[in-house]
């Protein structure tokens, strides 16, 4: 569970993208392999209400999402990218916590190899042994799959206390974009497509959601 000899790394898929952990002395961009990151989980607190609950993103191993997930659009994805943060030793223990407590809502810590690509173009596992959240499909916010438009549109509508769930997504698919040069999402790029039409049908102004929201992000993925 680290030492002085193995730092404190985490990766971040989600919100922890542009709402980094706290104390983290390196940063560097990377992805996963063998996982899917989909917005399969209900947020009933930040991006939505009980009533009507926003949608946010969780990581699935793919083997489990391929069992429930006959309306996936994507079933060869399995490359997840991210950035993995190494933590201060000397602020360990406060970082474990903390991000105990802000994954609280079905994830379980995994311990996982970070991939990259070299000059060459060829993939190499750049930082192994690194620390993630992985979703559970039996945890009581899961939605699992849903066809895109519903999706789309179930984030385009709802609204919770950290702001509208479409500025979530955006700042998800734009801190996507900029992690790298091969970076990319089939998921978020098709939702985004969709949730920019519907603003574009109803008049609404095409936000990227970068304005004074960082601040308020969820505590869930």
């Amino acid at each position: 569970m680290g030492s002085q000899s193995q730092p404190f790394v985490v990766f971040g898929y989600g919100s922890l993208i542009f709402k980094p952990p706290p104390h983290v002395v390196r940063q560097v961009p990377g992805f996963l392999k063998g996982y899917v990151r989909r917005f399969a989980q209900a947020s009933h607190d930040h991006r939505g209400t009980d009533e009507n609950p926003g949608r946010v993103v969780t990581l699935v191993h793919k083997e489990e999402w391929d069992k429930f997930s006959e309306s996936d659009a994507f079933p060869d994805d399995d490359t997840v990218w991210g950035i993995s943060y190494t933590i201060d030793p000397a602020y360990e223990a406060e970082v474990r916590d903390y991000l105990d407590y802000r994954e609280k809502d079905g994830y379980t810590m995994e311990i996982l190899d970070i991939h990259g690509i070299d000059d060459n173009g060829v993939h190499t596992v750049i930082i192994r042994d690194a620390y993630c959240y992985v979703g559970r499909n039996d945890n009581p916010s899961f939605i699992g799959s849903e066809p895109l438009e519903v999706l789309g549109r179930t984030i385009w509508k709802s609204v919770g206390p950290s702001g509208p769930n479409k500025e979530y997504l955006y700042q998800l698919v734009e801190s996507v974009r900029r992690l790298s040069p091969n970076s990319y999402d089939s998921h978020l790029y098709a939702l985004e497509g969709i949730v920019r039409g519907l603003d574009q049908e109803h008049g609404m102004e095409d936000s990227t959601g970068s304005q004074d929201q960082t601040s308020k992000q969820s505590i869930s993925k």
